[in-house]
């Protein structure tokens, strides 16, 4: 059973590895032969020199995917064929043979260093080489360092209690371990969110509170329009780190706090801005968060289930050259192969994501005008250099929101 299941897992490894190739070089070619004419609906809008950026900035940034590909599937053939998982192991064994718990998280700090390593040169490459090139990169050297420490931080006081959490309830809890796991992290997701806006964001960004004027009363407005009750309208700093521009709301209940980068509020008009919000609200009073919530929770059922199937097979192991397993080793084995198995689901959750951006624009259209709207996505297409003709299928796989050109459409007939 462990050399098929050995077998299976090689055969859907290399399968996927080339589905996500194949998918990669037909984006490639399909924006290049598509760069040296603007689409027919936003040549009025967007001059030839910015759609070529943006042509040329998502060639960059896929040909890095591809290199970026290949050292992670070898990262993770090394990890189970290879054998360095299964060293991890022994070793970790021998330091801590009778604390369990402790062989557990040092199990996954040291997977996770090694994560880190392989990487760290691509995180590099993409911010001070691919981003810098195209004049997004506002990121210094020194904040780069700055933020990893923040996020070690609150990756060792956040997940090391959680962590031992799941560890005890996976050995503590009988059968039916998954189902109290399960609980366990729908809580702590939901925890986050209710902490992310006033704890955990302000550690990597400053918050303003929005300026008097009219971009403040048309918005206070909009809410009361929209029937929407915040904790507050905040501009953050996002230009210290990139040129990108966005806005979002957060949190839930009396914490929700809507977020404009200033980046945004420099490129468009109050009726724009007016108008991404009423996007925005779209996702809120459609309760997308919610039904995405759903969603997370469903299938992180089924997989914890599934794991608990998994978790007392040898052939699991064995399978993936993992030594004797535990239950940290089948954590992160089932972490490690889990996209192995589920990227051809992709497109499901690339076609709610996108049905829920047709909802929020059509929500935006009646709350605001819908042709500023347009307007404001427009300009963020050309200043994101986000390209206009990506390929149909690689768009079914990886983008959330809808292509430019059904947007657009979509929008103009609301």
């Amino acid at each position: 059973m462990a050399s098929v299941f050995s077998l299976v897992f090689l055969v859907l490894l290399a399968l996927t590895t080339a589905l996500r190739a194949w998918l990669a070089l037909r984006q490639l070619r399909h924006v290049a032969a598509h760069r040296a004419t603007v689409p027919q609906e936003f040549a009025d809008r967007i001059a030839l020199a910015d759609h070529q950026k943006a042509a040329d900035y998502t060639g960059a940034k896929v040909r890095l995917g591809l290199v970026e590909l290949a050292a992670d599937v070898m990262f993770l053939l090394l990890l189970t064929c290879g054998g360095l998982l299964a060293g991890f192991d022994a070793f970790w064994r021998g330091v801590f043979a009778d604390h369990a718990h402790a062989h557990g998280l040092a199990l996954f700090a040291s997977v996770g260093v090694a994560g880190f390593v392989v990487g760290l040169p691509f995180s590099l490459y993409r911010t001070f080489a691919l981003e810098a090139r195209f004049g997004f990169n506002k990121m210094t050297p020194g904040l780069f360092v700055v933020d990893l420490l923040r996020q070690l931080l609150l990756t060792v006081l956040i997940g090391t209690p959680l962590l031992l959490a799941v560890l005890w309830l996976m050995d503590a809890m009988g059968a039916r371990w998954w189902l109290w796991v399960w609980a366990v992290w729908l809580g702590f997701n939901l925890l986050v969110l209710a902490l992310y806006p006033t704890f955990i964001a302000p550690l990597f960004n400053k918050f303003t509170p929005l300026a008097d004027g009219e971009m403040k009363t048309r918005i206070e407005a909009l809410l009361a329009r929209c029937g929407f009750a915040s904790s507050g309208l905040f501009v953050m700093d996002g230009s210290k780190r990139s040129a990108h521009g966005n806005a979002y709301f957060t949190g839930f209940g009396k914490a929700k706090r809507i977020v404009f980068f200033d980046t945004l509020l420099d490129k468009l008009a109050p009726g724009e801005v007016e108008a991404v919000l009423a996007h925005e609200l779209g996702h809120f009073k459609r309760r997308h968060v919610w039904k995405r919530i759903g969603v997370m929770a469903t299938v992180s059922l089924a997989f914890l289930w599934l794991l608990g199937q998994l978790i007392d097979q040898p052939w699991f192991y064995a399978g993936l050259n993992a030594g004797t397993g535990g239950t940290a080793m089948a954590l992160i084995l089932f972490s490690l192969v889990l996209p192995v198995f589920t990227f051809p689901f992709a497109p499901l959750l690339s076609w709610l994501s996108r049905r829920h951006e047709f909802e929020a624009d059509a929500y935006a259209a009646r709350q605001a005008d819908g042709k500023d709207l347009v307007a404001a996505l427009v300009k963020l297409y050309r200043d994101n250099a986000a390209t206009l003709t990506p390929d149909p299928l690689h768009s079914l796989f990886y983008d959330s929101h809808p292509p430019a050109r059904e947007r657009i459409a979509h929008l103009q007939a609301c």
